[in-house]
């Protein structure tokens, strides 16, 4: 049986200047340039506040690291957090039966959708938690004549 090489330490970036990583370099680069440009545009004082601005920002994006992630990845699940929908609601016999669809067809699901917000009682919630874990097969006390009033 051959043996094999594996990688490792995989994640760490090349270094090319010191400390700095080609990642660091682009990013330090980019914002240099861009200040030679507000030097050739703007009068000093404009330059001098635009310039540092633009300095902290491209200190941050190449040096700062959120939970050992590059900035750049903190501020995309940022964006992409605030994008999703707040509330996901489960239908599971929508989602059984779309699935058995989508499997012979290859197609995805689709989006959950916003449900209307309702105030729930603790008992209610209880109630309705227990409708989810039998997957319908209790029906709540509804059914049987008892009366749920619901708070708004």
């Amino acid at each position: 049986m051959q043996q094999f090489v594996v990688p490792q330490f995989i994640d760490v970036e090349d270094k090319i200047i010191g400390p700095i990583t080609t990642r660091q370099f682009v990013i330090l680069l980019a914002g240099f340039l861009l200040v030679a440009v507000f030097y050739k545009i703007f009068d000093f004082t404009l330059f001098a506040t635009a310039g540092l601005l633009t300095i902290i920002i491209v200190g941050i994006f190449a040096f700062l690291r959120v939970n050992g992630r590059p900035f750049h990845f903190f501020v995309l699940n940022v964006f992409q957090t605030l994008k999703r929908p707040k509330l996901r609601i489960w239908l599971h016999d929508l989602m059984a039966a779309e699935a058995d669809y989508g499997a012979l067809k290859g197609n995805l699901l689709p989006a959950a959708k916003p449900a209307p917000e309702k105030n729930y009682s603790t008992s209610r919630l209880a109630e309705l938690s227990l409708i989810v874990d039998t997957k319908g097969a209790y029906r709540g006390e509804n059914d049987s004549g008892v009366k749920i009033v619901e708070r708004k």
